[in-house]
């Protein structure tokens, strides 16, 4: 496979969406007619960080773009982060590198990233692959009262940015103890907004697809990660009910197995992948027999 720089099949850039605003993405060397994934990461995260285990092999098989939301990393800068508009986000990304369909891969806040993706453009995705995330991650009755502190905490978090990112460096950095993944992760979340991610909380909180998850009619992958302490399994288990047809792939590990487990995260992973695009192809090749009748 061509490498683009540093002996790496991907590079890194900064791409100006119209209206929107400049956005940082990984975008892997172009394999002609493979499926192209977008991938999307979770909660106070970046791109990079989320994805950095499994991208060398999902490079191998597919087309990748890794994003960084709005207020994380290199994302949009914000005042207002809403769900609706990281999906949007993503789609004018496409749209920029010329890409017409797509597979969203969402992870943990991801996947109502994912989920919106499609229900807003359901004309550009093919499938998704939804990660360690449920239809809604606070019960109804809960989200008023855990939301409601969020307001006071933005305004402290625009007032006070340095101590609410060292926290969440802090957080990241938990049981990390190799000098240069350190580093790493510094580098990364150094451009983190923390009020912007104290809005992403909120909305997370407030996220709910009950309503409207089981329309959902693309060939979907969901991968549990059965010792999950942050997104109940059970949670996990019933998004995949919910989506006719969902395919389950089971992950022996908690909440962070993208980087705590990844001998068992990564080919789950691309088996989640090569079968919602495997899926894809054949929906799309049964529809000229179909015609035909």
């Amino acid at each position: 496979m061509k490498t683009i720089e540093n002996s790496r099949p991907w590079r890194d850039r900064q791409l100006s969406l119209p209206g929107r605003g400049r956005i940082a993405i990984r975008e892997s060397c172009r394999h002609p007619g493979a499926p192209t994934l977008v991938l999307l990461h979770g909660l106070a995260a970046t791109g990079r960080l989320n994805w950095f285990t499994a991208l060398p092999a999902l490079v191998e098989r597919f087309n990748v773009i890794v994003v960084d939301h709005r207020g994380h990393g290199r994302g949009i800068r914000t005042n207002h982060f809403r769900l609706a508009d990281c999906a949007d986000d993503a789609i004018a990304v496409a749209d920029k590198l010329g890409i017409e369909r797509l597979f969203a891969v969402g992870y943990s806040m991801g996947g109502p990233i994912a989920k919106l993706c499609w229900s807003r453009h359901p004309d550009r995705v093919d499938g998704l692959v939804l990660c360690a995330t449920a239809r809604h991650f606070v019960r109804p009755e809960a989200r008023g009262v855990t939301s409601a502190v969020f307001p006071g905490m933005v305004v402290t978090a625009r007032l006070m940015p340095n101590l609410f990112r060292e926290r969440m460096i802090g957080g990241m950095l938990d049981g990390i103890t190799d000098g240069r993944k350190r580093a790493q992760v510094r580098r990364e979340l150094a451009h983190t907004d923390p009020a912007t991610v104290m809005q992403a909380t909120r909305a997370v909180i407030r996220f709910s697809s009950h309503d409207w998850v089981s329309k959902i009619d693309i060939p979907t992958a969901v991968l549990v990660m059965t010792r999950d302490g942050l997104v109940p399994p059970k949670r996990q288990y019933k998004l995949a009910a919910a989506i006719r047809g969902a395919k389950v792939f089971e992950v022996e590990g908690d909440h962070f197995a993208c980087v705590r487990s990844v001998s068992r995260f990564v080919p789950a992973l691309l088996g989640a992948c090569d079968y919602v695009s495997a899926e894809a192809a054949a929906r799309k090749e049964a529809l000229p027999l179909r015609a035909a009748r």
